[in-house]
C-alpha cells in the first residue's frame, strides 16, 4: 500500500517557479515550509570551509533554537557569492518573515544549484507574497515542496513515521534532495524534517545529530563535499504531546533516525547515473571511527564503483580499498562477502563461481558488500551507488 505523505499538525508549504533555474524553465525552483506555531529548531549543516551565504545565515541564527519557516530555492546555490549573497540570503527571509508577521531571525533559509552565479532577485521577491498565499497542509502542497528542491534528481524524496505518545499521534515527516556530490559530513543534499512532537530547542540540538550520523553522513556517490548542506529539524508542538521519559525519547529518537535514514537511502537510489544501489556493511571494527573509515574507503573508490557497474566481483579492488583507509589491521584480520557469497577469508582467497556472482550483480539493481574484521565488536552499514557513463557525462555538461 502506498504511503500517503502528510504535513504533521500545524505545517503546511507551497512551491512555484519563479525563475531561478532560468526565466525559459517551467520547473518548481522556491518552496516555502511554515509552522503555525512557533518551532524549536536545530540543524545540522556541511562542514565545508567553503559553504553558501544560506548556510552562514541559518547557522547563525540557529543557536536560539527556535524558528517559524524555512524558505528554499533550487537552481542556484547562492555560494561563493561574498556579501551580496549574505545580502540576498537576508532579504529572501525578510521577504518571508514581513509575510508571516514575525521576525526575519525566525526564518531559515536554503539554497542548492551551481556555485558561484548570484541569485535573480528580481524574479525571487516578487514570488515571495505568491508563495505565502499559496501555503496549504494538503499533502499536494507537500509533494510540491520536495519537487520544488530537485535539481539533478530525477524523484522527489519524502518519508514519515507516525507514533503514539500518551494516547496522541505524533507525526515525523521529512522531505530532502540530493543526487551527486554526495559525501559524508555532509552531501550536496536540503532536507526538512518536521514533527509536531513538543520538544525543547535543546531536545532538537541533542536528536538531530543522532539521526544525521547514521544516515546522511553514511551515503556517498562521489566523495565530493558541497557547499549548500543543509539538514533542519523543526518541533511546533501542536499535537501537544512532549517526550516525559527515557522511553518517549526512544521512540521519537528512533522514528527520526527512520526518517533521516529513509531519506539518505532514496538519495543514493537516485544517485545520478547510477545503476546499482550498494550497502556496505563493517562488522568487528574496534570503533565506529574506524568502521566509518574502512566504509568510506570502500564507497568512494572509483575502481570499486566500476566493478560493479561492470558486474565484476573483482574483490581484490575492495580489500585493497581496506588498505589504505588508515586503520591499523593485518590482512589476516579481514573476509568479504559479495551478494551473500564468501569471496575471501582471513587473508585468504576463496574458490568462487564468478559468473554466478557476477550474475548477481548485473541482475540485481541492490548490492551487498559484507566486510568482517577481526578486531573488535563496532558494527556500521553505509551506502553509496556505482559509477556510470552517465553519471560523468551529467556532470561533464552540469553548467553548459
Amino acid at each position: 500500500m502506498e504511503t500517503v505523505f502528510q504535513f504533521p499538525m500545524g505545517f503546511k508549504g507551497a512551491a512555484l517557479n519563479c525563475g531561478v533555474k532560468s526565466v525559459e524553465s517551467t520547473k518548481l525552483d522556491l518552496a516555502l515550509v511554515v509552522s503555525d506555531l512557533p518551532c524549536s529548531a536545530a540543524g545540522v549543516f556541511t562542514t565545508n570551509l567553503v559553504c553558501g551565504a544560506p548556510v552562514k545565515v541559518s547557522r547563525s541564527r540557529l543557536p536560539q533554537g527556535q524558528a517559524r519557516a524555512v524558505v528554499l530555492n533550487s537552481g542556484n546555490s547562492n555560494a561563493c557569492t561574498g556579501e551580496r549573497g549574505i545580502d540576498d540570503a537576508k532579504q529572501m527571509t525578510a521577504l518571508v518573515a514581513a509575510e508571516l508577521g514575525c521576525g526575519s531571525n525566525d526564518i531559515l533559509v536554503c539554497s542548492t544549484g551551481v556555485i558561484g552565479r548570484f541569485l535573480p532577485m528580481d524574479r525571487i521577491a516578487p514570488a515571495i507574497p505568491e508563495v505565502v498565499q499559496q501555503l496549504a497542509e494538503t499533502t499536494d502542497a507537500l509533494g510540491l515542496v520536495a519537487k520544488a528542491m530537485m535539481t539533478t534528481d530525477t524523484v522527489p524524496k519524502l518519508s514519515m513515521r507516525q507514533i503514539v505518545l500518551h494516547g496522541q499521534t505524533v507525526t515525523v515527516t521529512g522531505v530532502c534532495k540530493g543526487a551527486a556530490m554526495i559525501a559524508p559530513n555532509m552531501a550536496t543534499m536540503l532536507s526538512v524534517i518536521m514533527t509536531d512532537a513538543k520538544l525543547l530547542p535543546a531536545e532538537c540540538h541533542a536528536m538531530l545529530p543522532l539521526a544525521v550520523n547514521d544516515s546522511f553522513n553514511c551515503i556517498s556517490v562521489d566523495g565530493h563535499e558541497s557547499t549548500s548542506d543543509s539538514v533542519i529539524l523543526l518541533a511546533n508542538g501542536a499535537s501537544g504531546t512532549g517526550i516525559d521519559s527515557p522511553t518517549d525519547r526512544m521512540q521519537l529518537q528512533a522514528a527520526l533516525n527512520e526518517v533521516a535514514s529513509e531519506l539518505a537511502q532514496k538519495i543514493i537510489h537516485d544517485a545520478e547515473g547510477a545503476d546499482h544501489f550498494i550497502q556496505i556493511d563493517v562488522y568487528g571494527a574496534r570503533d565506529r571511527q574506524e568502521a566509518f573509515r574502512v566504509a568510506k574507503s570502500i564507497a568512494e573508490s572509483p575502481l570499486v564503483k566500476t566493478a560493479i557497474t561492470g558486474a565484476d566481483p573483482n574483490w581484490g579492488r575492495i580489500v585493497s580499498a581496506v588498505g589504505y583507509a588508515g586503520v591499523s589491521l593485518k590482512e589476516e584480520e579481514i573476509s568479504l562477502k559479495l551478494n551473500g557469497y564468501l569471496l575471501y577469508e582471513k587473508g585468504v582467497p576463496v574458490d568462487f563461481d564468478a559468473a554466478i556472482v557476477s550474475g548477481t550483480i548485473r541482475d540485481n539493481r541492490e548490492v551487498s558488500v559484507e566486510l568482517y574484521l577481526e578486531v573488535g565488536s563496532q558494527h556500521l552499514r553505509f551506502w553509496t551507488a556505482d559509477l556510470t557513463k552517465m553519471y560523468v557525462e551529467l556532470n561533464a555538461d552540469y553548467t553548459t
